[in-house]
């Protein structure tokens, strides 16, 4: 089973929701998860994982499938330096056990340029960066996933779940 992940704030409050697929072109969902988040730590520049990371972490503790993959909203590593971002301290908390893959919508100060990818009729890029497998086939495998538009179906998907905070 592959999980696509994301996580919408309100003040202090978030909601974290997650969708379950098993094949890379499918549009179909195997399952579906929201957490509630009734606390978040505030934001801070430069360490944007310490407010998300707990978010992630209690959303995973709600899926009892065997993860084959993670796709995140954002990055894994962050520029050329490739300091660690969200899906590395997501990695390392899972103990390197699931490949993360991270699929962000603009880019950050030095993203590499091998990082982009197109998808459908956009000229806009998405910026994809993974950890427990290679840069190439993380790519691929975005490329692959469904939806004629720059943002695979899926990840549109589980972003407009999120955003339903009552």
């Amino acid at each position: 089973m592959n999980c696509v992940i994301d996580v919408q704030y309100q003040n202090d409050s978030a909601l974290a929701a997650a969708l379950l697929f098993s094949h890379w072109q499918t549009d179909q969902i195997e399952q579906t998860i929201l957490k509630p988040i009734t606390f978040v730590a505030p934001y801070q520049s430069g360490a944007f994982f310490k407010r998300e990371l707990p978010c992630i972490l209690a959303l995973l503790e709600e899926i009892h499938e065997p993860l084959e993959f993670i796709i995140i909203d954002g990055f894994v590593t962050l520029g050329k330096a490739q300091k660690e971002g969200l899906g590395m301290h997501l990695y390392n908390a899972l103990n390197q056990s699931i490949p993360i893959i991270g699929v962000a919508k603009n880019a950050f100060s030095e993203t590499p340029k091998e990082t982009e990818i197109l998808r459908g009729q956009s000229q806009k890029p998405l910026y994809i960066s993974a950890v427990g497998i290679s840069l190439n086939q993380a790519k691929q495998l975005i490329q692959q996933m469904h939806g004629e538009y720059r943002i695979p179906t899926l990840l549109k998907k589980v972003d407009q779940l999120c955003r339903e905070i009552p």
